[in-house]
């Protein structure tokens, strides 16, 4: 009986230790895993912000186009003084305010409800473009793009 037990001693030890290898393993992809659920979730939560803060820049130079201190609305200006660089109060994001047409001339309005514009209006076709840098070491641009269509009286008739 003795010899029999002599021979066991080692083995609980080894199945312990095998054990203990596999269930170490196992916890280190779970913190692996989490660890890149948790990036990826910071992520999705600075883009979305970028994406936010790009909107409320948008509104913000529309805003300060159209109420100018001067009290005149910016985008009745003549069309060659566009494209202009805005200024806006959001940190790491730049805007742009440039002519939506390709031929850089005033054009034909979008479709309205009122019948009577038909050629009694030209629009001044415009495009708000912002642009946001956002993540840990700002690499990624949110880029948002917005029309606006600013009705003038055409007196070239």
């Amino acid at each position: 009986m003795v010899s029999y037990q002599k021979r066991q001693q080692g083995v609980v030890l080894l199945v312990s230790l095998v054990f203990l290898i596999a269930l170490t393993a196992v916890a280190s992809a779970l913190m692996q895993v989490t660890t890149t659920d948790m990036k990826m979730s910071g992520a999705t939560d600075d883009k979305t912000t970028a994406v936010q803060e790009s909107l409320s820049a948008t509104d913000e130079v529309i805003f300060n186009e159209v109420t100018q201190t001067a009290g005149t609305n910016a985008f009745t200006d003549k069309i060659e003084s566009f494209p202009k660089e805005k200024v806006v109060s959001a940190p790491d994001t730049s805007a742009i305010l440039s002519v939506a047409n390709p031929n850089n001339l005033e054009s034909d309005c979008p479709h309205s409800r009122s019948g009577s514009s038909v050629q009694v209006f030209k629009c001044n076709v415009l495009s708000v473009q912002v642009t946001r840098k956002y993540g840990r070491k700002k690499h990624q641009d949110v880029v948002v793009q917005s029309g606006v269509a600013q009705q003038l009286l055409n007196i070239g008739n």
